[in-house]
């Protein structure tokens, strides 16, 4: 039998929402700088965001063999706790059977929501083991799916596993970020051809097409009839940074829909995108590139990862430069300034 997810919850993951894939802060020497910490979880609840990952590919998967992924859930729930209405809390679920189910447990136990479900340690496995995987995961807490880029960490996956993903009882939404338009219609077509389609919420983590994803409508014949299925929200890395922007963009996605001017600001969003994550060397610096942008705003001290060779590449910091100084309304530091002090408290 599946866990089940508090129906208020529910309501909220369906209707959507901005969730940011929570930063680790770090020091120069490489320890936990909680103070940091505790203040990126202020701003993003305090930029809009409805909850947060963490525990995710841009909190460091190291944070495991590093002995942080307590700590760093634990930090995350007991702050958002103070934030008044609760925030959805989302947990990345790692590695093979025995690792997911541990963390997946420790997740259930500090009062995590849902789990973010990546399946990149099972690269052999075929569409019935991953299955089963995840129904195992979803006994012990609500499993939000996740497509991830296997330039990061991921694999391709069908169709056809969608489809038989999508009919598991305990799987709630899905975050689609393949960065790949033919895979995150295979997603989307699958939903909408599944008996769930009206239980399962979408959420793009396609940061190369944030705003193309919000304003489209894929209409698809299933089973019973047309069926319609929309992104609902994003749970993003680029929503990691310039937060309350990410939030007045999905409102205005949700608003307007495909205007001229929605559209080129989605241009705009993307190219930061590309030099924030690296695009042009595979990705390389993708974390060190949030923790910069981070660092200008004072959220965290230090782009420091706790792989001392994971930096910015060749180049990277000149792009970044670029696009803040080309796109400077995609940033918030003015939202930033007027609070910092209050967050680091």
């Amino acid at each position: 039998m599946a866990a089940k997810l508090d129906p208020t919850a529910r309501e909220r993951l369906r209707a959507g929402m901005v969730i940011p894939a929570h930063p680790l802060a770090l020091t120069e020497k490489g320890d936990l700088d909680r103070r940091h910490q505790r203040a990126l979880t202020r701003y993003y609840l305090a930029a809009g965001a409805g909850g947060v990952a963490v525990g995710v590919h841009t909190t460091q998967f190291a944070i495991r063999e590093a002995g942080l992924l307590r700590p760093v859930l634990e930090l995350a729930a007991a702050t958002a706790r103070e934030a008044g209405p609760a925030p959805l809390l989302i947990a990345g679920v790692c590695g093979r059977r025995e690792q997911a189910l541990g963390e997946a447990a420790l997740a259930r136990e500090l009062g995590y929501d849902l789990g973010l479900v990546s399946l990149g340690a099972l690269r052999d496995a075929g569409d019935a083991e991953l299955i089963d995987h995840v129904a195992a995961v979803a006994a012990i807490i609500p499993v939000f799916g996740f497509y991830l880029q296997p330039s990061v960490g991921g694999r391709p996956l069908s169709h056809a596993f969608w489809l038989r993903l999508a009919e598991l009882d305990g799987v709630e939404a899905i975050k689609v970020a393949p960065f790949n338009r033919y895979q995150t219609i295979d997603v989307v077509r699958a939903v909408a051809e599944s008996s769930r389609a009206g239980e399962i919420a979408l959420y793009t983590g396609n940061d190369d097409a944030i705003v193309s994803d919000l304003v489209t409508c894929h209409r698809f014949e299933a089973p019973r009839g047309p069926v319609a299925k929309r992104f609902v929200g994003g749970l993003l890395g680029q929503w990691a940074v310039w937060t309350s922007g990410a939030v007045a963009t999905l409102e205005r996605c949700r608003a307007e829909g495909p205007t001229e001017a929605l559209l080129a600001d989605g241009a705009a969003l993307t190219d930061a995108n590309a030099a924030i994550f690296d695009a042009a060397n595979g990705f390389r610096g993708c974390i060190p590139g949030i923790q910069e942008v981070l660092r200008r705003q004072g959220l965290v001290a230090s782009r420091r990862c706790l792989d001392e060779e994971e930096v910015l590449s060749p180049g990277q910091m000149a792009e970044i430069d670029r696009v803040c100084r080309t796109h400077p309304e995609l940033a918030d530091d003015g939202f930033v300034r007027a609070n910092l002090a209050g967050w680091l408290d």
